[in-house]
């Protein structure tokens, strides 16, 4: 059986305009990612992964090209179908979180159904429930999010974007707020999830956390570089391993 694309994007270019002056922030990026892959985007400041991974979030629309996620054609949608896929076909994770305080993990994974147009989900808070047990957080379902640890927090927002069954889990800098320990729990916690076929894509600056992934995608001054298969993956027991290592000297 033929493996779906879940993005495939052509010649995607995306200019800003300020007065006068055009500035290229992306130009003729051609990627595919089918389903079950997990890819990490890597670049420095101003390589062009943030102004890609708005485009891929449907948060922003290229300049040219044509974009598609899980079939559908982003070029031709308005904006409350834009907004439609962003709340079904893809589970968003950010670095700060992005949980709302005073309210219970539980709360918080459960707000996507709220905008759920779709009528697919009915039992808002089992499926929550199951959400976070599926990122190791069944005991801490009503916790505030005060009470969480970085890590826990991380973790809720992990399962806030499950809820929906997305076709795409879109990460970015998910570890960048996080200690070297916490940051691989969660890398491993993607690896687990793309295991269970999740597909995902994860921006981040940290070399060791884009080894986790199965292809690496780098990006500079708007242009993809490289686009390569990870041979040596990083595992949660070998990154500790260098940690202790490097504790030691």
């Amino acid at each position: 059986m033929k493996t779906k694309n879940v993005i495939e994007t052509k010649d995607l270019c995306r200019v800003f305009k300020n007065g006068d002056i055009e500035v290229r922030a992306l130009t003729n990026a051609n990627i595919t990612i089918k389903e079950g892959e997990f890819v990490a985007i890597m670049g420095s400041s101003g390589s062009g992964k943030s102004t890609l991974l708005n485009i891929l979030g449907c948060l922003d629309k290229a300049t040219s090209g044509d974009y598609y996620i899980d079939g559908v054609h982003v070029n031709e949608q308005d904006k409350n179908q834009l907004a439609d896929i962003r709340n079904q076909k893809i589970g968003f994770i950010f670095q700060s979180y992005n949980l709302l305080s005073r309210t219970t993990a539980l709360e918080n994974v459960e707000l996507p159904l709220v905008y759920n147009r779709s009528e697919k989900f009915k039992d808002s808070a089992a499926l929550a429930r199951k959400a976070l047990e599926r990122v190791g957080l069944g005991d801490r379902t009503h916790h505030k999010t005060n009470e969480l640890s970085g890590g826990q927090q991380q973790r809720v927002a992990i399962a806030r974007a499950l809820i929906n069954d997305p076709a795409l889990i879109l990460a970015d800098e998910p570890t960048g707020n996080l200690d070297s320990k916490h940051s691989y729990d969660v890398a491993d916690l993607f690896v687990q999830l793309n295991e269970q076929g999740k597909t995902i894509v994860m921006i981040t600056h940290e070399p060791d956390i884009s080894q986790f992934a199965k292809r690496l995608i780098f990006l500079r001054d708007g242009k993809i570089l490289s686009d390569k298969v990870i041979e040596d993956r990083n595992t949660k027991e070998k990154a500790l391993v260098a940690l202790a290592s490097e504790d030691t000297n």
